[in-house]
């Protein structure tokens, strides 16, 4: 079962995926079409384009990126299961940020970083990660793109 915590994560997740979506248009003329189904994003991942889609709220308040690598979706849940740059889909792309600086990375160069064992891993009761510096970012970024 899901937790009030998870959905309001969730909604917040949904709601910058339309914003991505947006400025990406916008900004590089990729048209980002997300699947809203369960089903699709079990079948094909979060879009037909590639894109995992994550928003950090704390990136202006710390300065670290929080790359996820496992969730649960209840604390109480045993088990972890893979995500974000661990998740079995059809992404090759991570978009990463909030409403003022996207990051784009490919996904096989944050899965390089985090087995390099180099950065700080964190644990929360519903999610596992690792911390990736504002300079680390812009140096292991594809693309980064600065909203006015």
């Amino acid at each position: 079962m899901m937790t009030d915590y998870y959905k309001e994560k969730l909604q917040q997740g949904t709601e910058f995926q339309d914003f991505v979506a947006v400025v990406l248009m916008e900004n590089l003329g990729l048209p980002v079409s997300c699947f809203n189904s369960k089903k699709y994003q079990y079948e094909f991942g979060e879009n037909r384009q590639g894109l995992e889609i994550k928003f950090d709220d704390r990136f202006k308040e710390t300065g670290n990126l929080y790359i996820e690598v496992a969730e649960k979706t209840n604390a109480e849940n045993k088990n972890f299961i893979p995500s974000g740059i661990f998740r079995s889909d059809n992404s090759w792309l991570y978009v990463i940020g909030d409403y003022q600086k996207l990051f784009i990375f490919g996904k096989s160069t944050l899965k390089h970083l985090y087995n390099s064992g180099r950065y700080k891993e964190v644990e929360i009761p519903t999610s596992k990660g690792f911390l990736l510096k504002d300079c680390e970012c812009q140096k292991y970024a594809e693309k980064v793109i600065t909203i006015c």
